[in-house]
């Protein structure tokens, strides 16, 4: 069995006796080089806030980062952000709510009350198997819940409750349900097969710089009409519609807190095949998460220390100048600044941590052009050296007004790239899933370094398709394909 941990966020929050388990302070688990090393560990987050980049957030990114099993889930900590999103879960609970509060009425308002439930459990009698069942969709450690009658009952909030909100009447059966987690084996979720043969392409028509170009996309068209697949372009405002899809591409920029990433988290929810699919979108769009992972599991990248305010004379110790300083969730090479010296540093740090608690800092490292080499189900699909911007020490550059421009490229034959650095590419796609993957590294004498991982990576027509022409969309297309009839059973 795993060894479990209890992060706080303040010491003094903890105020409950009889627990058997480690409490340490969330910056000790996230410093600390033993808890790095740390293998089969369980981690239960009882910070304050769980928002997004807020230093909960961290805690069980981080946590994830190491392959430690993190209670609530960064997935989780999402899904409850927004009742948009949270509620495509809740409303299959929605017969159990009604079932459940129809029998326990009584000493209960008749429009609405809320509960705690704590590790799936409450302490209101009638309610012990919603409770339940409301922790295995959401598994976080404190939820309020809010439920409301219209025609019918139902789940109206769920919120991560902290843990110095937990009152002195609470604390008992709070240090019950605990000790009862804390030896309790957690169930299997069941997933929902689909029904049909339709894949739908999330794209931005706005977008100026789209994963995907019109002619792309046409092509993406033309690939499912010879596999037998209706292919059909879809915008952010289909979302009402995407269930009637059993298989969804998502060919816009993700990002969290964004609609992209409900759209993967309502297929994912729906039983549909879905690239890219929500975890994948966690792991990748999040600097932070994928320099602890490839850290975690001895894949070269530049040096790189993950700083937050205090940690910025550490950085300049370790990696020296130029410094690159980059925001957790950036992309297209925004949010990315190189320091030429520490007046710099300060100034381009103080400016990103007012958005993240963390950012990372990261040795430049400057060569004429990065390697892309896209994964596709474990296997490498294609090659592309993407060249620096003229005169810039980017591939975009981007000016004042935001306006941008771009270095050259050239496409290469799978056979002609050098053998590690495929293997470097394809041992850091592996730890993000058997998605479809970008991965971007620098070769500079006889090292590879692994930049960063796309979860969404660019496919334009006349650039990353030079070499394989119809074919590398036939081959995205037929992964789809692939996936759909394993799930059929066929």
């Amino acid at each position: 069995m795993a060894s479990q941990i209890i992060v706080v966020e303040q010491l003094a929050d903890w105020k409950f006796e009889g627990v058997d388990c480690p409490v340490i302070h969330v910056d000790d688990y996230l410093t600390g080089e033993e808890y790095f090393r740390l293998k089969n560990v369980q981690v239960i987050n009882l910070c304050r806030s769980y928002k997004y980049l807020s230093i909960g957030y961290y805690c069980s990114l981080l946590a994830e980062a190491r392959l430690h099993r993190s209670v609530p889930s960064v997935k989780t900590m999402l899904d409850l952000s927004s009742k948009s999103m949270y509620s495509l879960d809740a409303e299959y609970l929605d017969e159990l709510v009604e079932k459940s509060l129809r029998k326990s009425r009584k000493g209960r308002p008749e429009t609405g009350f809320e509960i705690n439930v704590f590790f799936g459990q409450c302490e209101l009698p009638g309610l012990e198997e919603l409770a339940r069942q409301i922790f295995e969709k959401f598994p976080s450690p404190l939820l309020r819940v809010g439920f409301q009658r219209e025609e019918h009952w139902q789940i109206a909030t769920l919120k991560p409750l902290p843990l110095n909100r937990v009152g002195k009447d609470n604390r008992e059966f709070f240090t019950a349900a605990l000790n009862a987690y804390l030896t309790r084996r957690s169930r299997p979720r069941r997933n929902r097969p689909p029904a049909r043969y339709d894949m739908a392409i999330l794209h931005n028509p706005t977008d100026p710089m789209p994963p995907s170009d019109k002619k792309a996309l046409r092509n993406f068209v033309k690939a499912g009409q010879a596999l037998g697949v209706e292919v059909e372009l879809i915008e952010r405002k289909d979302y009402s519609r995407l269930a009637e899809y059993d298989a969804l591409f998502i060919r816009d920029t993700t990002r969290i807190n964004h609609y992209t990433y409900r759209f993967a988290k309502k297929a994912e929810s729906e039983g549909m095949v879905v690239i890219d699919d929500p975890q994948s979108i966690l792991r990748c769009t999040n600097k932070v998460y994928l320099a602890e992972l490839l850290r975690a599991k001895r894949v070269p990248t530049p040096k790189t220390v993950i700083a937050g305010r205090g940690d910025l004379d550490a950085a300049e110790q370790a990696i020296g100048f130029p410094m690159v300083l980059k925001v957790p969730d950036g992309s297209f090479s925004q949010g990315v600044h190189k320091a030429e010296d520490r007046e710099q540093m300060q100034e381009v740090a103080n400016r990103l941590l007012k958005t993240s608690e963390l950012i990372l800092a990261q040795e430049f490292l400057y060569t004429e052009y990065d390697w892309r080499i896209g994964v596709l189900n474990r296997k490498p699909l294609y090659a592309c050296q993407y060249f620096m911007s003229k005169q810039h020490w980017q591939i975009v550059n981007y000016d004042a007004s935001g306006r941008f421009t771009t270095g050259g490229w050239k496409t290469v034959p799978m056979g002609e790239v050098p053998e590690k650095v495929v293997a470097v590419a394809l041992k850091a796609a592996n730890l993000i899933g058997d998605g479809l993957y970008g991965v971007d590294l620098k070769l500079r004498g006889d090292k590879v370094y692994v930049i960063e991982v796309n979860d969404n990576p660019s496919l334009e027509s006349g650039v990353e398709d030079e070499y394989l022409k119809e074919e590398l969309y036939r081959m995205i297309v037929g992964e789809f394909v692939r996936r759909l009839e394993l799930r059929h059973g066929r």
